[in-house]
Parts: structure tokens; C-alpha cells; sequence
């Protein structure tokens, strides 16, 4: 695995004196990039804090990643509550833990299955030093730019849109819809997340089984979208896809959801991210489609010389190039950093 830059945001409250000036007046941190296999995909992202009083605890990762002769788009989102430490543990190493699985190349969904509750058992095993909060998270891998894998536990959300129609590919897992469920395990239904990473007071009376699935990046694919519950509670999923479908900038899009949702009086933490897609057909059109007043290609005329001559070696191939797109951002993030210094999990 070739050594990458990660883009990672954490909290405004611990930046460094390096750090650029925050845009807006609500603490906002952006950021974009775009895939080396295809420069018709590109993400951006863009969070603002919410009016509770405690620091901001929803993190993002939006990378690009080169492994051998494959591209991985990783994108999350990790919506913390009553804490920081396990969003941000998640952050670092949730991917780590989905890509260590040796059958993520043939059986990417049971993989994504497999490290999800590793990794959600080894916060329980760590729970004396990550505290006694918990984290939703949604996460989307783009494989080669033609397969999009979204798992999620909680109510953070991913939506996709194609030919201008929404289509919710997380599923949300609110009390009001585990209620039986949970009230079979002994528990009460709470404000909290019915499924989440960490809460260990109240495992056993929740599920963590996450929800997995997969989705075919086709002509018609448009974008899609990763939020938090922030952007949810105020927004449908057609009205966001209505609100950025003609926006082409990633980051703008994501900003301008954001911004959206503020307006209409969302008070929680909002994060965003972005994938659009949509030249991806006209970038397909254009690779089969011939040149203008390029004349057809003449078959020569079988003789002796040409029956007889060796057919010519193929040139030899080349691997696509190993370095991580490095996103651009404008934001006043802690980092962003080579690969993560912190211990992964085993």
C-alpha cells in the first residue's frame, strides 16, 4: 500500500497556530478533491458547528487512495454523542480495519460487515480511556470509480441520485423504529441513536448489526450525498438532491446544503460530503465517440507480404499512477497529515 495523504477534520477547538482562518461565522471547515482514475468524480465537504454548548463532535474522512492497480474513494461521516474521542477513533481506524480484511477485493460487503464489529468491539475494550459515549457513522468506498459500498450504523445518512431522482441508500436507525426491539431487550427508548459505535451502558439493550449494501455508479448517476442527522431532520432526500443538482462544484454543493440547513433552523452539528458524477457519461460518450472529419481507418489488402508478416507485440501495459489525489481545501483544520502516527487496531 503506497503512503497517502488523508484528509482528515477534527474539532475547531484544538487547531494549531498553522491553521487558516475559519470561512463564515459559524466555525465551518471545507475541503475538495477529485479521483486519478476518472477527473469526472470529485468530493467536497463542508461542516458547521450547532448551537448546543459543547465542542464539535461530528468527523469526516474524504481521501482518495491508490492500492496496487486499484483507486479507493473513502468518505464518512462519524456524528458523536457525549463524546469526541470515539468519533475521532473511528476516524483513524475504521477504513484501516475494512481494508486489513483479506476478503474485502472478493467480498467487500462481509468485509465492511466483519470490521464494523471489530472495531465497535475493540471502543467497548477501550472504554475506560474513550469514555462512555458513542458515534453513528456512514461510510461510502468507491471502487474503481464503478461501485459504491455503504454501510452505516445510527441515523447519519447516504442518499444518491440518479436521472434527478433521490435514492436513500443508508437505512436510519431511530428508537421510534426499534422500539420493539429494544423494549425486548429490557431497554427504554431514548433521544439516542437505536444503533451506534461505543455506548457500552446501553449495549445490551441495542442492536449493532449495520446495515451494508452496494450500488452500481451507471450513466445515470448523478451524485451522492453523506450527512449527518443535522442536515436530515430539516431536509428530505429529494429536496437535497433538488437543492444541489445543479451545482457542478462539490465543495460549493456541500456548503450550500449546509447553509440550507441552517436556514431552516437546524440547531445540531451539520457535515456534509459530496460526490459528484454526473460528466462521468459525458466522459464515457466521449471516449467512444469518433473524431470529427477523421477519416475511417483503411483495412490494407491481404498479399504475400502482409499474410505472411508476425503479427506486432502488444505495447506493455502500465499500472495507473500510486499517489493519492491530494485534495485541495481551504480549512482550519488540526491536520492533514501522511499516514495516521496512531495505532491501528488489530
Amino acid at each position: 500500500m503506497a503512503a497517502n495523504e488523508v484528509e482528515l477534520w477534527v474539532p475547531q477547538n484544538r487547531l494549531s497556530n498553522t491553521d487558516e482562518k475559519v470561512l463564515g461565522p459559524s466555525d465551518p471547515d471545507s475541503g475538495k478533491g477529485k479521483s486519478k482514475m476518472s477527473h469526472c468524480i470529485t468530493h467536497g465537504y463542508h461542516l458547521v458547528k450547532g448551537k448546543s454548548h459543547h465542542a464539535m463532535e461530528d468527523y469526516v474522512v474524504a481521501q482518495f487512495k491508490q492500492i496496487e492497480d486499484h483507486e479507493l474513494g473513502l468518505f464518512a461521516i462519524f456524528d458523536g454523542h457525549l463524546s469526541h474521542e470515539i468519533p475521532e477513533y473511528l476516524q483513524n481506524n475504521l477504513f484501516n480495519n475494512i481494508l486489513k480484511k483479506p476478503e474485502f477485493w472478493k467480498e467487500t460487503e462481509d468485509a465492511v460487515r466483519r470490521a464494523y464489529r471489530i472495531t465497535d468491539s475493540n471502543i467497548l475494550d477501550k472504554a475506560v480511556n474513550l469514555g462512555k459515549g458513542g458515534s453513528t457513522a456512514v461510510t461510502a468506498i468507491l471502487i474503481d470509480c464503478h461501485k459504491l459500498v455503504v454501510a452505516n450504523v445510527g441515523d447519519s445518512r447516504a442518499i444518491i441520485c440518479k436521472n434527478g431522482v433521490a435514492k436513500q441508500l443508508s437505512v436510519d436507525h431511530e428508537p421510534s423504529t426499534e422500539r420493539e426491539e429494544i423494549e425486548n431487550r429490557g431497554g427504554f427508548v431514548s433521544n439516542f441513536p437505536a444503533r451506534a459505535f461505543g455506548d457500552k451502558s446501553l449495549k445490551k439493550h441495542l442492536s449493532f448489526e449495520p446495515f451494508v449494501t452496494s450500488e452500481r455508479i451507471d450513466d445515470e448517476t448523478e451524485f451522492a450525498v453523506l450527512a449527518s442527522d443535522g442536515l436530515w431532520k430539516v431536509m428530505t432526500n429529494q429536496e437535497v438532491v433538488d437543492a444541489i443538482k445543479n451545482i457542478k462544484d462539490a465543495r460549493a454543493a456541500a456548503k450550500h446544503l449546509t447553509e440550507e440547513a441552517v436556514n431552516r433552523k437546524s440547531s445540531d452539528d451539520i457535515s456534509c460530503v459530496v460526490n459528484k458524477m454526473a460528466a462521468l457519461r459525458a466522459e464515457r460518450l466521449g471516449a467512444n465517440r469518433p473524431r470529427r472529419g477523421r477519416p475511417p481507418t483503411r483495412q490494407p489488402t491481404a498479399s504475400a507480404s502482409t499474410a505472411t508478416r508476425p503479427p506486432t507485440a502488444p505495447a506493455p501495459t502500465t499500472s495507473r499512477a500510486s499517489s493519492d489525489n491530494a485534495a485541495t481545501s481551504t480549512r482550519s483544520s488540526k491536520r492533514v497529515r501522511q499516514n495516521s502516527s496512531r495505532g491501528n487496531d488489530k
